[in-house]
């Protein structure tokens, strides 16, 4: 009787957690992003391959899950964080700035909104769990490496609060790295500019355009044409300090690609090819990326903050600025446009865009210079938030308020959020167990 009570409440518990993931996943997927049921299989298909694709895939659930927990350590709700909104490992990685250094850093905005700092640190510490364990790291060495980003971080946003350092002059690039991000600095450095446009192009008898494949793929005459006629609008969205002639932004060649992220399935995005400085036969051509966007996720979950929405109605208004917010040098092709009613942003798909891969960082020294380095960088994104907003959003700096949040207690701040991202990556396995199941009876 006793077993069967237990197995009944075992039963019970997996049921309602298996309830509340299908409910928020059809609610997001289906009625919120729209998405018919081939692309959700496509998005699911995506997230089936490991628990961290699966947290990847599901930013949704997490702000579920943690908007109904209380935490010690949350900023002030009246004055709040411009945060990245979905902080994971694999949005880090190396670009090109404005100021044409390679340079290591955040590369993903589209979740970019205001509220409490710590959101960002869970989910990037859920992350790092994550990534411990596909490396079959044991508990100690997951501890030890969230211990490592939460320490780098505060340390950080210390300096930054008692003016030792301005983030505005933080820049990672080979000058102040080691270990695996400069290699991978280093690396790009030696990319040449035309790479990514010998892969994507070809030179034919019309002048150079997009070659075709599964994944570049020919826009129909409705889209070539919502394109080009949303393109002045684009163009008048450019920082005038930055902006060329409009001779350098002439539209060459347009494909609409595929096959790009998880989270974004569903979502249309192009590729547009500009003429550059340089005659027809060059190769300075540049590929500007063109991608729809909605109501960042965190949104849902979070206090209404009518001053930005005001401000950022438009949605790709609100991707550029948080990239240029949190990047002093920032793409200086952002911009935006609205077509056929749909919001977009552009930026420049750059030729030296690469992400650290995880088989690159071997020793233990490696993985700790790393994430040293991503904490460093995430409050150096906090604090550098307030820096070029005008608007008012944020009249007060970030890191007073975050520095006050964290306390004079820094290890037991250390200690609860990385004993709770502990506990929510086993709940994350569990949950993508029970996710496994549910595919498979909507199969």
């Amino acid at each position: 009787m006793l077993l069967n009570l237990t197995e009944r409440v075992k039963y019970t518990q997996k049921k309602l957690r298996l309830l509340t993931i299908s409910s928020v996943l059809t609610e997001f997927d289906s009625h919120i992003m729209g998405l018919d049921e081939a692309k959700r299989m496509l998005k699911y298909e995506k997230m089936a391959m490991s628990p961290f694709q699966f947290y990847r895939g599901s930013a949704y659930l997490f702000y579920f899950d943690i908007s109904r927990e209380w935490f010690p350590y949350h900023s002030s709700p009246q004055r709040p964080t411009w945060i990245q909104g979905d902080l994971h490992f694999e949005n880090f990685g190396a670009f090109r700035s404005e100021a044409g250094r390679i340079v290591f850093d955040v590369n993903d905005f589209d979740e970019g909104y205001t509220g409490s700092y710590l959101n960002d640190l869970l989910r990037m510490c859920v992350s790092l769990a994550l990534v411990g364990r596909m490396k079959e790291f044991g508990l100690d060495v997951q501890k030890d490496l969230l211990d490592e980003y939460l320490s780098a971080y505060v340390k950080q946003i210390r300096r930054f609060a008692k003016r030792k350092e301005d983030p505005h002059d933080a820049v990672y690039d080979v000058r102040v790295t080691d270990g695996p991000i400069r290699k991978l600095l280093k690396k790009m450095e030696k990319r040449v500019a035309s790479h990514l446009l010998e892969g994507l192009t070809e030179l034919q008898e019309g002048g150079r355009q997009f070659i075709w494949t599964e994944e570049i793929q020919q826009p129909t005459a409705q889209e070539r044409d919502m394109l080009i006629s949303g393109w002045s609008d684009y163009l008048s969205t450019l920082n005038p300090k930055t902006k060329k002639p409009n001779a350098y932004y002439q539209i060459k060649d347009i494909a609409v690609k595929h096959g790009s992220g998880t989270a974004s399935i569903g979502l249309t995005r192009f590729y547009v090819l500009i003429e550059g400085e340089a005659g027809p036969q060059a190769l300075d051509d540049i590929i500007i990326e063109v991608k729809e966007v909605r109501a960042p996720v965190p949104a849902y979950f979070m206090p209404y903050n009518e001053l930005f929405w005001a401000e950022y109605a438009h949605q790709g208004k609100r991707v550029i600025m948080t990239q240029q917010a949190m990047h002093h040098e920032a793409d200086p092709f952002l911009g935006y446009m609205t077509m056929e009613g749909r919001h977009f942003y552009a930026r420049e798909r750059s030729p030296f865009k690469k992400k650290l891969k995880l088989e690159k960082i071997e020793s233990f020294d490696e993985w700790q210079s790393v994430i040293n380095c991503m904490g460093e960088i995430t409050a150096k994104m906090h604090a550098r938030a307030d820096v070029d907003v005008q608007q008012g959003i944020l009249s007060h700096h970030s890191e007073d308020e975050i520095v006050q949040a964290i306390g004079a207690d820094t290890d037991a701040f250390r200690e609860f959020i990385a004993n709770w991202a502990l506990s929510y990556a086993h709940q994350v396995e569990e949950d993508y167990v029970l996710f496994i199941e549910w595919l498979k009876q909507r199969a």
